[in-house]
C-alpha cells in the first residue's frame, strides 16, 4: 500500500476518532456540543433560503440528514488531505488539526444556551486526533524497505509485515472511532426525555373530542387524520431537543401588564381541548406532500395571553424555542377566537419528541414558520417594528396566512388507467377559512365541480373526489380550490418563498 494512501487514510481515522470521542463528551455537554451538530447548525441557520428551499425540494424531510452526511463527506476530504499533508508538512497538520477544532469549538460556543463547556468536545476530539495522526504515522516512514532488505524475498517480507502493522492499527483506531460514536449515541438517548414521555398522563379534554364526520375519508386521498409517524417535520435543528418536563418552563413576558411562569405541571391543571388542525409548511410546493392533519390536546392560548395583559401596541407574540429558534405571530390572530393552542399532546398520546415534546404551539390558519414553535419555552410580546423572528431576515413574509390550495392523490403523476370511469380524487385546505368549492380540469376543457367530503371544521383540510369518464390517451388534470370567502386560487405559479406556494396542482396520466 503506497505511503500517500496510508497518510490519508491515517487522516480519515484521526478526524473519526476526534468525531466519536467528541460524541461521548457532548454526553455531558449536550447534545448540540458534538461537532457535527453544532457546525451543521450554523450551516442552517446562516445559509440562503433558495439553498434552503432546494434542500427540501431534493431531500424533503430527510433534509438534515442529508446535511449531516454531507458535512461528514466534506470532513473526511479534509480529514484525507490532513493527512497527506502531516508526511512531509507534520506542522502544517497539526495547524489543520487546530482549525477543524477550533470551528467545531466555535460553532458550539454559539449555540442557544451553549455555557463554556461547550467548547470541550471539539477540543478535546482534536486532541485525540493529533496523538492518534501521529501514531498511524509512524507505520508510513516503514513502508517501503531500506537498504539492508534490498533482495525481493526480503522486500516482499517487509512490505507484507508493514502492512499487516498498519492495517491492524487502522482496524483498531476504526473500532475505538466507532465505539465511541456508538456508545455517546446510546448514551445520549438514556439521558433522552423517553421514559419521561411515556410516563406522562395526559390531562382529559373539558370535552370529547370533536366526530371525525362519516365519508370525511376519500377512497385514493390520503388519510384524513396524518398518523404521528407519518407526519412532516421541517425544522432548524439538526438534533431533536432532549427537554426534561420535570425541568421545563415557559415563561411569558414582554409587553404585558402581569408576566406570568409556568411549570409543566401547571400547564397539565389548565382547562384542556382537543382539536383537529392541519398544519402546512411555507417551504410546501404545490402539490407537496409537506402538510398534515392531526388531534392537538392543549390548552388555549388566548387565555394565557389574556391573563398576561398584552400592553397596547404590542401586535407580535414572539415564541422562542429551548435552542433559540423564534418565530412571531400576530397578537390579534391568537386571540380572535380561533382554537390556537399551547399543546401537550398529538392523536391521543404525548407529544413525540421530534413534534416538539413536551410543548409547543398550534395555530390554525398560520404558516408554521411564523407560529407553530416546538419545545417553546418562552413567549415575548414585542411589536413587530422592533423584533424580526428568525426567518424574516432571511427574506420571508413576516404575515403568513396559509394560503387557498387544493392536491391531486390519485391519480398520481405518470400513472396509467383503463378507458372508462377514472376516480379522481385528493385534498383541499384554507385553513380557518374552509374550503366552499373544488374543481377539476381535463385538458383545457371546463371546468367541473367535484364531490366534497365532510370535514371536522375550516381548521382542517377537506377531501374531494370526482369520477371522470376517461377516455383513451394522454391527458392534463388540474385542479383548484375556492375558500368560504370567496376566493379562488391563482393559476400563477409561485415559489414558496417570501410568504408560500401558488398555482394550480397538475398531473399527467395516460388512458389505455
Amino acid at each position: 500500500m503506497r505511503a500517500s494512501i496510508r497518510a490519508g487514510l491515517s487522516g480519515v481515522a484521526a478526524a473519526a476518532v476526534a468525531i466519536g470521542a467528541a460524541e461521548l463528551v457532548a454526553v455531558l455537554t449536550g447534545a448540540l456540543s458534538a461537532p457535527l451538530v453544532a457546525v451543521g447548525g450554523v450551516v442552517v441557520d446562516h445559509v440562503p433560503a433558495p439553498v434552503k428551499d432546494f434542500g427540501i425540494q431534493v431531500f424533503g424531510v430527510h433534509d438534515k440528514t442529508a446535511l449531516l452526511v454531507g458535512t461528514g463527506v466534506l470532513l473526511a476530504g479534509y480529514a484525507w488531505a490532513v493527512g497527506v499533508l502531516a508526511r512531509h508538512r507534520w506542522p502544517l497538520a497539526i495547524i489543520g488539526i487546530g482549525l477543524f477544532g477550533a470551528v467545531g469549538a466555535g460553532a458550539a460556543i454559539t449555540r442557544a444556551g451553549a455555557g463554556p463547556a461547550a467548547v470541550l468536545p471539539s477540543l478535546i476530539g482534536a486532541v485525540l486526533a493529533v496523538l492518534v495522526l501521529s501514531h498511524l504515522r509512524r507505520g508510513w516512514e516503514t513502508a517501503e524497505p531500506g537498504p539492508a532488505e534490498e533482495n525481493a524475498g526480503a522486500r516482499d517480507a517487509y512490505g507484507e509485515g508493514s502492512r499487516r502493522r498498519f492495517l491492524r492499527d487502522l482496524g483498531i483506531v476504526a473500532a475505538v472511532a466507532a465505539a465511541g460514536g456508538v456508545v455517546g449515541r446510546m448514551l445520549t438517548s438514556r439521558r433522552a426525555v423517553d421514559a419521561a414521555r411515556q410516563a406522562v398522563a395526559l390531562p382529559v379534554a373539558a370535552g370529547p373530542p370533536p366526530v371525525v364526520p362519516a365519508g370525511a375519508q376519500v377512497s385514493g386521498a390520503v388519510p384524513y387524520v396524518t398518523p404521528n409517524s407519518e407526519f412532516y417535520r421541517i425544522d432548524t435543528t439538526l438534533v431533536s431537543p432532549q427537554v426534561d418536563p420535570a425541568e421545563w418552563e415557559l415563561r411569558i413576558h414582554g409587553m404585558v401588564r402581569n408576566p406570568i411562569t409556568l411549570t409543566w405541571d401547571d400547564v397539565l391543571r389548565r382547562p384542556m381541548v382537543e382539536r383537529y388542525v392541519t398544519l402546512a409548511c411555507v417551504s410546501n410546493e404545490v402539490g407537496g406532500d409537506l402538510i398534515g392533519n392531526a388531534l392537538w390536546l392543549g390548552t388555549p392560548i388566548k387565555d394565557l395571553l389574556d391573563e398576561a395583559d398584552p400592553l397596547p401596541g404590542a401586535d407580535q407574540v414572539v415564541q422562542r424555542s429551548v435552542d433559540g429558534w423564534t418565530c412571531g405571530a400576530p397578537t390579534s390572530v391568537l386571540r380572535d377566537g380561533r382554537d390556537a393552542l399551547l399543546a401537550v399532546g398529538m392523536n391521543g398520546e404525548p407529544l413525540p419528541v421530534a413534534h416538539g415534546f413536551p410543548v409547543r404551539m398550534i395555530v390554525p390558519g398560520l404558516y408554521g414558520y411564523v407560529s407553530a414553535c416546538k419545545w417553546i419555552t418562552e413567549i415575548e410580546l414585542t411589536r413587530f417594528a422592533d423584533f424580526d423572528a428568525y426567518w424574516v431576515p432571511r427574506g420571508w413574509s413576516a404575515l403568513a396566512p396559509v394560503k387557498t390550495q387544493s392536491r391531486i392523490d390519485t391519480p398520481r403523476k405518470g400513472a396509467s388507467r383503463r378507458a372508462g370511469p377514472v376516480t379522481v380524487a385528493g385534498v383541499a385546505w384554507a385553513q380557518h377559512r374552509g374550503i366552499a368549492k373544488v374543481e377539476v380540469q381535463v385538458d383545457d376543457g371546463p371546468w367541473q365541480e367535484a364531490a366534497l367530503a365532510p370535514a371536522v371544521s375550516s381548521d382542517t383540510w377537506r377531501q374531494w373526489s370526482l369520477t371522470w369518464p376517461a377516455s383513451a390517451g394522454r391527458h392534463t388534470l388540474r385542479v383548484r380550490a375556492t375558500d368560504l370567502d370567496g376566493v379562488t386560487q391563482t393559476a400563477d405559479r409561485a415559489a414558496p418563498d417570501p410568504d408560500g406556494a401558488t398555482g394550480w396542482h397538475a398531473v399527467t396520466v395516460d388512458i389505455d
